[in-house]
């Protein structure tokens, strides 16, 4: 009989690799190419900023699966750090994922669900407010919008307190729905969607890059050259990359996977694999069905372009411009679908990351207990509570900027973590090696360093923010006082 204080093993392969690829694909894929567009105003650029980030992103899944199989734990990046570097940088960890990376990721895919659902339902809008309020720049407050995002986050965390069983079979179902969803998007593009205008105005000037600035409705445009245009570039990728983000998630279910050492890593190699590969080819497909650029005030989807395409649904756009009103609706629909079962991979696999920190100490002692279920009940309604409050905080694109700075912070460390416990711990058993070490590694740090930097300078009103809060830690930390210092790694912890 499995006690109380352990989670149940019960996610094979397939399970593992559907938590990945339905983690990364959300709304992001149907929104963020409208502001990369804008930001690079470049068909060529716009590919090659979703090939970066395919490169960023296998490349960090590649390396992540050494630190798996080493450490088959619940809690993936947490454990990984903490062996590391100690606790504080772990804890550090848990604590932006807490009150920005995670928690801020289901508010946004949660806000694009609803985004989505006002395409259906006009009633469902960001400007239809119940309450709000200003501060600075930061509009707060509820509106049929978020009241949606809040109610579908309840739904999916009440669903998983219910058991493994229950989110993972969800979790399966609706990933298979949004690889379909994806392959259609791709075939009708590349077919009955082919706009022979879009085409040839895409096609013929690949790479002349551009800045389009929008106030309210007046826009002014930036030709970009040089240095500028890697400026821009790695301003653009706040999106792909927030839309490639969360297969990392899979790590933190160590505990509840059946044989991790194997199971893992090959999910993360497969899983990140497949995805990345659909971005491109559905990005290429945009391509072929509307221009890149458009018209603030244009009178319909191809004069409007991806640039402008309609609050940024350019998904919703592509199937407008080839089924009409009904193609719109359609879209939504999918994209509804695929929002939901993101969330729903996060929402399951994140609160085991607060369930190891409370078994070091380190967070509510209460999210360490598991319910009659064998799942942290605890650690997922205090996730809940705080991505319901973060959806009163601002809009998609907002929130986007929050979380990836934050996360490309921590990506980095733990990438650096393989090198250091490649010192630390040599004589290790190592059952898988992150593919092309050092140099694979290595590169990866160095982009996503960059990227970092850039996005510091260039996205200053949110990135910030995103580390002050990883350094306001530091004194939570501290306060917390000789409960953490009394509290070394649990024999069992040790690798």
């Amino acid at each position: 009989m499995t006690k109380k204080t352990e989670l149940k093993r019960g996610l094979n392969l397939f399970d593992s690799t559907a938590i990945v690829a339905g983690s990364m694909i959300g709304s992001g894929i149907f929104i963020v190419s409208a502001d990369m567009a804008r930001t690079l105003g470049s068909p060529g650029w716009l590919i090659i900023a979703w090939i970066l980030t395919g490169f960023i992103t296998i490349t960090a899944a590649l390396s992540y699966g050494e630190l798996a199989a080493m450490m088959p734990q619940a809690g993936g990046m947490y454990v990984y750090l903490r062996e590391a570097y100690g606790k504080l940088p772990a804890f550090l960890y848990g604590w932006t994922l807490f009150t920005v990376i995670q928690s801020g990721t289901i508010a946004a895919v949660s806000v694009a669900f609803a985004k989505f659902a006002g395409v259906i339902f006009p009633i469902i809008s960001s400007s239809k407010w119940i309450f709000k309020f200003s501060f600075f720049n930061y509009v707060f407050g509820l509106n049929t919008q978020n009241l949606l995002a809040i109610i579908s986050i309840i739904l999916l965390t009440w669903i998983n307190t219910r058991g493994l069983e229950s989110g993972k079979w969800l979790q399966n179902i609706f990933t298979s729905m949004k690889v379909i969803s994806l392959l259609l998007v791709i075939l009708l593009g590349f077919t009955v969607g082919k706009n022979i205008y879009a085409v040839n105005a895409n096609f013929s000037d690949l790479w002349s890059a551009s800045f389009t600035h929008v106030l309210n409705t007046q826009i002014s445009v930036e030709d970009l050259h040089g240095v500028l245009i890697f400026g821009a570039l790695g301003a653009a990728m706040v999106g792909s990359l927030f839309s490639a983000i969360a297969w990392d998630t899979v790590t933190y279910t160590a505990g509840e996977t059946i044989n991790p050492k194997r199971n893992i890593p090959l999910s993360l190699a497969i899983g990140t694999g497949i995805v990345i590969l659909l971005y491109i080819l559905v990005n290429i497909s945009y391509l072929f069905v509307l221009p890149l650029k458009g018209s603030i005030d244009g009178s319909n989807v191809y004069e409007r372009g991806i640039q402008f395409a309609l609050d940024d649904r350019v998904g919703t756009a592509v199937f407008e411009g080839i089924f009409g009103n009904a193609g719109a609706i359609a879209m939504a629909f999918l994209i509804m679908i695929s929002t939901f079962g993101c969330n729903n991979g996060i929402i399951l696999s994140t609160a085991r990351v607060y369930y190891a920190m409370a078994k070091d100490g380190l967070f509510f002692k209460k999210a360490g207990e598991l319910n009659k279920k064998h799942v942290p009940a605890f650690a997922l309604v205090i996730q809940c509570i705080w991505s319901c409050v973060l959806c009163l905080s601002g809009k998609y694109m907002d929130l986007l900027d929050y979380v990836i700075f934050a996360i490309l912070l921590f990506y980095v460390l733990t990438i650096i973590a393989l090198f250091v416990l490649r010192v630390k711990k040599p004589n290790v058993e190592r059952p898988y090696k992150a593919f092309g070490y050092p140099f694979i590694p290595a590169l990866y740090i160095l982009f996503a360093s960059a990227i970092s930097v850039d996005l510091l300078i260039y996205k200053p009103l949110y990135t910030w923010p995103g580390l002050i809060i990883v350094i306001l830690g530091i004194p939570i930390y501290y306060l917390l006082g000789k409960r953490i210092h009394s509290l070394g790694c649990n024999s069992r912890h040790k690798i």
